[in-house]
């Protein structure tokens, strides 16, 4: 495919998850784009998540220990969520809480934690649709249900996590995070409201705070974003330069000629393994610079 229309369908396709989100809209667009019904339908199906797309990491995986389950929050209130860890670590580990894209919790995230896990981490990966019910089948549902979402509780509910994962009997005691999208924007604003109980948080692509909420952070931050994704530079661009400007501990890495979303490699049209690779490299790092009892 033309590059150029390849980044005009890819951008419909994020004003669709990310603002009007009527599919019959992006069909009609998509088709003006490329001509038909049926190659419009591909064209979403590859730039889409899928999935049944195959884990990077087998949920049988022997290294690990994994579940799914709940947990509670305080107030007699219950969070779902998916939870990995190795199997056998040896030693104190240090936990990550990994935050979902605006999908809510589905098969990639949870193959996310396994990764987390594979690292030598504690991994929880918290629905933060159960109060709605949980993340439904239908991803189109799941985005309506994020939009309904009470933030505040959803923050309160994130830093309710830290605070659990704080606590661990086999831990060390400090806690990232890490999210995607929608979760990326939440990991900035838990790196804010979290306080000493989080040692670490990162984000990728994620739509940033108000600048002048820089000089509230006090934990170390490392920022991904796409080249492309002018959607969320826009934000960005802004965030980072504050931080910098208030000497606030941020690394902020921008991958050139990328996608929003190119770390999950469900979407084939837009995964891009090279920067997803580096990217990851660099977040286990820094996780464990700031986690590993021996940190």
């Amino acid at each position: 495919m033309d590059p150029s229309l390849r980044d005009r369908a890819i951008g419909l396709y994020d004003a669709f998850t990310h603002e009007h989100r009527d599919r019959r809209t992006l069909l009609r667009q998509m088709t003006a784009l490329v001509g038909s019904v049926a190659a419009a339908e591909a064209l979403i199906g590859g730039i889409a998540a899928s999935p049944a797309a195959a884990a990077l990491t087998a949920p049988t995986d022997a290294r690990l220990v994994t579940r799914k389950g709940s947990y509670a929050i305080g107030g007699g209130a219950q969070m779902t969520g998916y939870f990995a860890a190795p199997r056998n670590p040896g030693r104190a580990i240090g936990a990550v809480m990994v935050i979902h894209e605006n999908r809510g919790l589905q098969p990639h995230i949870e193959d996310v934690a396994r990764r987390v896990a594979l690292a030598g981490f504690f991994a929880v990966a918290p629905d933060f649709l159960s109060a709605q019910g949980g993340t439904p089948a239908d991803e189109n549902l799941a985005r309506d249900m994020i939009g309904k979402a009470d933030m505040d509780a959803v923050l309160a509910a994130a830093v309710a996590t830290v605070g659990r994962l704080g606590k661990l009997s086999h831990g060390t005691g400090k806690v990232g995070t890490v999210g995607f999208c929608w979760g990326g924007a939440l990991v900035d604003r838990v790196a804010l409201a979290a306080g000493p109980g989080l040692a670490a948080a990162v984000s990728y692509y994620g739509p940033a705070p108000d600048p002048a909420e820089a000089p509230k952070l006090t934990v170390p931050l490392m920022l991904h974003y796409a080249g492309k994704d002018a959607r969320v530079a826009q934000t960005g661009v802004p965030w980072v330069a504050a931080l910098k400007a208030a000497g606030k501990p941020v690394e902020a890495f921008d991958y050139p000629g990328v996608d929003h979303a190119f770390n999950n490699d469900t979407s084939a049209e837009r995964y891009d393994k090279a920067a997803a690779d580096l990217a990851w490299g660099r977040t286990i790092d820094f996780f464990l610079r700031h986690l590993d009892a021996r940190a």
